[in-house]
């Protein structure tokens, strides 16, 4: 009898432990409720070009900013900027890091949905992206004068780059029209500089640090723009109205990447992120001149007015009087968000 009863004391216990089990294990953990589940999760599609200068995008996902505000980014690389406003615009992005480039006036004018929400980069002397020339031909150009009637070369023509160039050549005292500009993409530079088909261009770090290595290139100029802006972050307004929060959430992943992102910033850390989305080795990322990132989010809007007085004379624009820029420009998300950090 006592057998039979000490039987059946366990048999419950077991049934009791087995049902405890199955509810523990239909039962989502609460291990912690502050951290977003996948089904809060939004999903940001962002066109960008994989280069140095948008390491904001980059840290924010690897220190895991964006994934602490719920936000997903879906990265898309592209050729060019202009790519990705055009693509924010048709609505296969919800923001965009692009040049202030004639494409993107072109587009304001021809009533395109987009809004300018923050800068993305400035550069200061030394520039990270300087005037330059063959290694082998300092004995025959000495000065940004020795450049006239020359040919020269941007990566792209209406891209804010010309800018750049036309201000290195006016260090010298030349015009755009005192030279021959053509369009090359930046890495067939070196060569071209070195063959002697081409004569100076504007080129962008990492392949200044690269091939002055390689003792190809000489810097001619890398201090003709100080402070200046040229790239932007671009952002959908009709979904930024519809998904208020998830705005605001990447605007606070933003910016707290670009407040990493002061002083002498570049780490070993760093670097070894930015290779991840650029490809290039992180050493030589090290070496590489630096951007600035403004940690507030302010827009100088004068400098997309300067990039359209000058794209108009350069007769890039599809119109003929200058618009008003401030319409299209929208700082209010990285004000509100810069006083909210300003205050942790």
């Amino acid at each position: 009898m006592f057998h039979t009863k000490h039987h059946s004391f366990y048999t419950c216990m077991l049934l009791l432990l087995i049902s405890i089990l199955l509810v523990a294990c239909s039962t989502t953990p609460d291990a912690d409720t502050n951290s977003p589940t996948d089904a809060d999760e939004t999903t940001i599609r962002l066109g960008y070009v994989p280069v140095i200068i948008f390491a904001p995008i980059y840290v924010g996902i690897e220190r895991g900013y964006f994934a602490e505000e719920g936000l997903t980014i879906d990265l898309t690389a592209l050729q060019s900027t202009n790519d990705a406003v055009i693509q924010l615009a048709a609505g296969n992005f919800e923001v965009a890091a692009a040049g202030g480039n004639a494409g993107v006036f072109n587009a304001i004018e021809r009533g395109l949905e987009f809004k300018i929400v923050a800068p993305m980069h400035s550069e200061a002397p030394p520039l990270a992206t300087p005037l330059v020339i063959s290694a082998n031909r300092t004995d025959e150009i000495q000065t940004i004068a020795d450049l006239a009637g020359k040919r020269v070369a941007i990566n792209g023509n209406g891209a804010a780059i010309e800018y750049w160039m036309a201000q290195a050549l006016a260090q010298g005292g030349l015009s755009m029209d005192d030279v021959e500009v053509t369009a090359m993409p930046f890495p067939n530079m070196p060569a071209a500089l070195e063959n002697g088909s081409l004569d100076a261009a504007v080129i962008s770090e990492p392949l200044v640090t690269i091939n002055v290595d390689n003792g190809l290139l000489s810097i001619l100029s890398e201090d003709y723009i100080d402070g200046f802006t040229a790239t932007f972050l671009f952002m959908s307004q009709s979904w930024s109205e519809q998904n208020p929060e998830a705005a605001r959430g990447f605007m606070r992943a933003y910016l707290r990447a670009c407040r990493d992102l002061q002083g002498d910033y570049m780490t070993p850390e760093i670097a070894t992120i930015i290779e991840t989305y650029t490809e290039v080795p992180a050493p030589i990322i090290e070496r590489s001149k630096l951007a600035q990132y403004d940690p507030n989010g302010v827009v100088p809007v004068e400098d997309l007015q300067t990039l359209q007085t000058f794209f108009m004379g350069r007769g890039s624009l599809e119109y003929e009087d200058l618009l008003d820029i401030d319409p299209f420009v929208d700082t209010d998300l990285a004000t509100e968000v810069a006083a909210e950090l300003n205050q942790q």
